[in-house]
């Protein structure tokens, strides 16, 4: 009986470092979704900020055009305003292209971390 129940208690321990196994591969996978989930918004406010200043400067090079034929003054203001909102639609586009180009392969740390654990268990064998 006892070689029946060491047996039964060392299959415990293993089905027991499996699931803990598991488990932490499974917290490392949400985290990287996490980190996925957060990048993918970064890059929406970024490009949403962008397309903002965009059309403020194209609603402004609109009304500087229009305004180019009035007194003189106004077409200085008018023209440092557009071209302000465009370098902060320009300076907000160039974010947002970091931000898209400096993106991690999704799931690498849990591929990484399978990996080893496919190595230790065949060295075992």
């Amino acid at each position: 009986m006892s070689e029946s129940s060491g047996l039964l208690e060392s299959l415990q321990r293993m089905v027991g470092t499996l699931i803990a196994i598991g488990q932490s591969r499974l917290e490392l996978l949400s985290n990287e979704m996490e980190e996925e989930r957060l990048r993918v918004e970064q890059m929406l406010l970024y490009c949403s900020i962008a397309l903002f200043f965009f059309g403020l400067s194209i609603m402004l090079l609109t009304v500087f055009i229009v305004v180019l034929f009035w007194d003189s003054h106004r077409l200085l203001i008018l023209g440092g305003l557009a071209a302000l909102f465009a370098l902060a639609g320009l300076m907000l586009w160039g974010g947002l292209l970091h931000v898209a180009r400096s993106r991690t392969k999704l799931f690498s740390a849990s591929l990484a971390e399978l990996s080893n654990d496919q190595d230790s268990l065949a060295s075992r064998s």
